[in-house]
């Protein structure tokens, strides 16, 4: 939009429509629409998981605690995708919540461990349920073969994004071996 155009919004009241690709971003629009689909699923993700007392990602953690056991709060951070200082805080407010219990590792003083409590396995259930309808709201209307094409063409941006992010590396998938 240029100058011109700008000078008139406000004159006649009329505002681009919702969703419009603002100019700026005209070069990026599959960054763009990847910013508004995660800023939704992101926004329905909380207001599902307020049902279980859960803020987003807090259940990515428990997930990975549900699946592994024990693990050490540095390898949380790494399987969740996460720096240190937000795995920290996330697991101090799920520790306050009661779904999680932090041990100082008996064989290196300096590491934390990190383990689900019995009020964490009991919100399993739900949390799978979530996600399930998480999931149909998202692709609900997809054939299984367009899943499968979006969830092939997504791990593609995640791995050519993580190619390009300094150090980072794209968390495993569901079914990877660990790394």
């Amino acid at each position: 939009m240029d100058s011109e155009a700008m000078r008139q919004v406000p004159e006649t009241g009329e505002l681009p429509e919702t969703g419009e690709l603002p100019e700026a971003a005209r070069r990026g629009p599959i960054s763009h629409a990847i910013f508004r689909v995660a800023r939704l699923h992101r926004t329905l993700a909380g207001q599902l998981l307020r049902e279980v007392g859960l803020h987003p990602a807090q259940e990515l953690v428990m997930m990975q605690l549900w699946d592994h056991g024990r693990m050490r709060q540095t390898d949380l951070a790494r399987h969740v995708g996460a720096d240190a200082p937000t795995m920290t805080r996330t697991i101090q407010r799920l520790e306050k919540a009661g779904f999680v219990r932090r041990v100082r590792s008996t064989s290196d003083k300096r590491s934390v461990l990190v383990e689900p409590t019995a009020a964490s396995h009991a919100l399993r259930q739900q949390v799978e349920d979530l996600w399930g309808r998480l999931e149909d709201y998202a692709a609900g209307d997809l054939t299984d073969t367009q899943r499968d094409e979006t969830l092939a063409v997504l791990e593609r941006l995640e791995a050519s994004l993580a190619a390009h992010t300094n150090g980072a590396e794209a968390p495993p998938h569901p079914g990877a071996p660990d790394a």
